[in-house]
């Protein structure tokens, strides 16, 4: 077994996120159609499999399409509000038996993860960030305008049952007006925290004064959070934890911002998204106005955004409208709207998360309200794939679609101690009698290295490969 250096939280996600309600105008086009539309969608529904038949396909199909995959179902929702600090296994390449990450039972946890603190978090964990300087101290986002930063390392381990008080954080950073609920990121260059919220601001933070320097060093025992910590501007909350005002508020969005990410080569520059359908590039040190606002970045809300930490000149967005795109900031837009080099169109419901392989520059991921997660390489667009003389009718760039999960799929994470493994997590409690599915996985590399190595290696078992395609024709 091998186990990363990092440790994952295990989050508990909201319900309401997704694509908001049609207008009231669209109403009365809509009971026009149904009558013709209702004999249709009857015939459509028999067809098409059901969720449970798709995933009994899908496991089915485990032991061929994975390198190894574990199955943790979440904490019961009868507890309280939890931060769940594990250890997570990662077993190495071509180690794990087929018969066996194909074996589990979607109602257990499972043994590769393994829970060694537990925080009782103040409302429901929304969304959770490292600090990528080091992983012991993390930000959270709940139903709240404050952003709750915590030194997992020294804080309290906690027993989740009712009634009990919660946790204290070691710092709350304060300068929203309204709810900040999603938009939340940590700079891989400072100590600098980013959010964004109802409010429509994006509020910028540095907690460099508020930790020790042994913040730097991953090894150290004890709190890496000052003791002594003022209570910087905003409202004095020293009963819950001290608080630190904002070093930035930036004002452009005209609707609730729902995703930000920092540059990866700056400290200074970031950019965020939101139900605008705008995409917009800041710099810290020109003021708090947009330097690029991109109008009609999507077609709908836009919920997510990730910069490439290989090409910062690359920004992928992803939004209500099902789709995926990628952004060159050097030309963004185009004739006033935003103008993508490349759109991604592979899933069939609201797009919730991307983010870039941090091991291959032109691979990301991006996970949807359809359950799925799929893999895409905009190396590979413009490429035809053929299979036995036939071309295949994949979207452009999809190379890899990850049907684990049976509802849908708010966030995901590549692991970056150990390419093409990804942690996912789905709610959907109904399906497992729980508070959600955390996978962990990693994909046969078969499927994403070169050719010529593939076709050498499956040579040698040629005969084999042959007799499974015939039978998988039948």
């Amino acid at each position: 077994m091998e186990t990363p250096p990092s440790q994952q939280g295990v989050v508990k996600k909201k319900e309401t996120r997704g694509r908001k309600p049609k207008p009231k105008d669209d109403k009365k086009e809509e009971q026009h159609g149904k009558t013709m539309k209702e004999g249709r969608k009857t015939q459509q529904q028999q067809q098409q499999p059901s969720v449970d038949e798709k995933y009994t396909q899908w496991k089915s199909l485990v032991p061929v399409l994975y390198d190894w995959l574990a199955n943790h179902n979440l904490t019961d929702g009868s507890v309280p509000n939890t931060l769940v600090i594990a250890n997570c296994e990662v077993v190495k390449p071509r180690v794990a038996a087929a018969e066996h990450i194909s074996q589990f039972n979607e109602e257990a946890r499972s043994p590769f993860v393994k829970k060694y603190k537990t925080i009782i978090h103040p409302g429901e964990v929304n969304r959770i960030r490292e600090l990528p300087q080091n992983s012991k101290i993390v930000a959270t986002h709940t139903d709240s305008p404050d952003v709750l930063v915590w030194d997992v390392e020294s804080q309290p381990n906690r027993h989740a049952v009712l009634g009990a008080t919660n946790s204290r954080p070691d710092l709350i950073l304060t300068g929203h007006q309204d709810n900040a609920e999603f938009a939340l990121a940590m700079c891989p260059t400072e100590p600098y925290v980013l959010s964004g919220g109802k409010d429509k601001t994006v509020v910028l933070w540095s907690i460099e004064d508020h930790i020790t320097s042994a913040a730097t060093d991953s090894k150290s025992g004890g709190s890496i959070i000052k003791s002594n910590s003022k209570s910087g501007e905003g409202n004095d909350k020293t009963a819950d934890g001290p608080s630190v005002g904002p070093r930035g508020i930036y004002c452009g969005h005209e609707d609730t911002v729902e995703d930000v990410t920092f540059c990866p080569s700056s400290a200074q520059e970031f950019c965020s998204v939101g139900d605008d359908s705008c995409l917009i590039l800041w710099d810290a040190r020109v003021g708090s106005s947009p330097v690029v606002k991109v109008e009609k970045a999507h077609n709908a809300d836009l919920h997510c955004v990730d910069w490439n930490p290989h090409d910062d000149n690359l920004i992928l967005t992803g939004s209500a409208d099902n789709s995926v795109r990628m952004f060159d900031r050097r030309n963004l837009t185009s004739n006033g709207v935003g103008s993508p080099i490349h759109k991604f169109e592979g899933h069939k419901a609201a797009v919730l998360c991307v983010q870039w392989s941090p091991d291959k520059s032109s691979v990301f991921g991006s996970s949807a309200e359809d359950g799925l997660l799929n893999i895409w390489d905009y190396e590979k667009v413009g490429k035809k794939i053929e299979r036995s003389g036939k071309s295949l009718s994949a979207p452009p760039g999809l190379f890899f679609q990850h049907a684990g999960h049976r509802d849908k799929v708010v966030d995901f994470h590549w692991n970056a101690y150990d390419p093409w493994t990804i942690v996912s997590v789905s709610d959907d409690c109904e399906s497992t009698g729980g508070g959600g599915t955390l996978q962990i996985w990693r994909m046969s590399d078969l499927i994403y290295r070169p050719e010529e190595e593939v076709l050498a290696e499956l040579e040698k078992f040629k005969s084999h490969v042959v007799a499974c395609a015939s039978k998988s024709e039948k």
